[in-house]
């Protein structure tokens, strides 16, 4: 058998093959690495654009409208201090609707179950005052799936209220709810050990067995929150309401039937109420929006808050 020297041109033709082979895996790495840079920096220009978006610097289309339209505020979920159906966000909504020059109306869209007696009053409140303020300027409200107990606190003030036929509408009562956990810790053997100042300080402790007097406390207390609650349909609704026994008790309807009743007006959706009630097509939304910077900077200073009072009250008696 021949050995193979260096002249005889045969390790010559592995020296070429293994450079093509070296540069190919070379313009290998290289198209892989410029490929890797472009999707990394698609990727960053989407998370800019999202960020843009929430910060606020790039506006939604139709947000704004140099001519005539209808301006919406939405209030959506349980009606809380915390939520985006807060007194505050619903309120300067439709505080920046009113004051619009260009709006020829206002539709409040409501979707909500309910919630705070308190925050659906500053609503109720709120609305009532533009509507003086701006005696030209109509306020609707249109209901989407659920207006009820606290949602619908807050509709009683509109001029008029549409819903869709198969909405749901009323519960106009309060309710208070917990859980007693007596006979669990009696069967799990622990002890209920509480040191008040204040002989109804336990009021409606779930792990206390309940107070009769307590209870008829809180009765009370709810019974005048829901003469309150029937004050306000009434005042709102007036003459167009059909009273009925159980009005008043916490039922609700369906949105053909509250028409009815009386606790509505009309069937229309904002489309229907923008084009044919305010006569301008031109829906404006005007519901102020949470962008990304602050709902960071509220859960942060939450944690923060929460971990201070962690802190400042280890060990040491809490007024709750």
């Amino acid at each position: 058998m021949a050995e193979l020297t260096p002249g005889d041109g045969r390790d010559g033709w592995e020296r070429n093959v293994l450079q093509k082979v070296a540069l190919a895996a070379v313009a290998e790495q290289r198209a892989a690495r410029r490929w890797g840079m472009l999707f990394k920096g698609l990727i960053l220009l989407y998370l800019f654009l999202v960020l843009a978006a929430g910060m606020g610097w790039i506006k939604r289309g139709g947000d704004k409208s140099s001519g005539k339209h209808t301006a919406l505020v939405e209030l959506r979920g349980v009606i809380s201090a915390e939520s985006q159906a807060s007194a505050d966000n619903v309120t300067s909504g439709l505080q920046a609707a009113f004051k619009d020059t260009n709006t020829q109306g206002v539709i409040l869209r409501v979707n909500s179950p309910g919630g705070s007696p308190v925050q659906a009053g500053y609503i109720n409140d709120e609305m009532k005052r533009l509507r003086g303020l701006y005696p030209n300027i109509p306020l609707y409200v249109v209901v989407e799936d659920i207006c009820a107990s606290g949602g619908y606190y807050v509709a009683v003030a509109a001029d008029k209220i549409y819903v869709d036929k198969a909405s749901i509408v009323g519960s106009i009562g309060v309710v208070m709810d917990s859980f007693g956990f007596t006979g669990t810790m009696e069967k799990l053997g622990v002890e209920r050990r509480a040191i008040t100042a204040g002989e109804n300080k336990k009021f409606l402790d779930p792990f206390s067995p309940i107070n009769p007097a307590h209870k008829e406390y809180a009765e009370k207390m709810l019974g005048e929150i829901h003469q309150q609650f029937i004050s306000v349909v009434k005042e709102g609704r007036g003459k167009r309401l059909k009273e009925s026994p159980d009005m008043f008790s916490g039922l609700v309807w369906v949105g053909s039937k509250s028409v009815e009743l009386g606790l509505a007006d009309a069937i229309g959706n904002v489309d229907s109420v923008a084009r044919d009630v305010i006569k301008a097509e031109d829906v404006v939304d005007f519901t102020p929006r949470e962008n990304i910077a602050e709902r960071v900077a509220r859960r942060f200073g939450a944690t923060m808050a929460e971990a201070l009072v962690k802190l400042t009250t280890t060990g040491v008696g809490q007024l709750r």
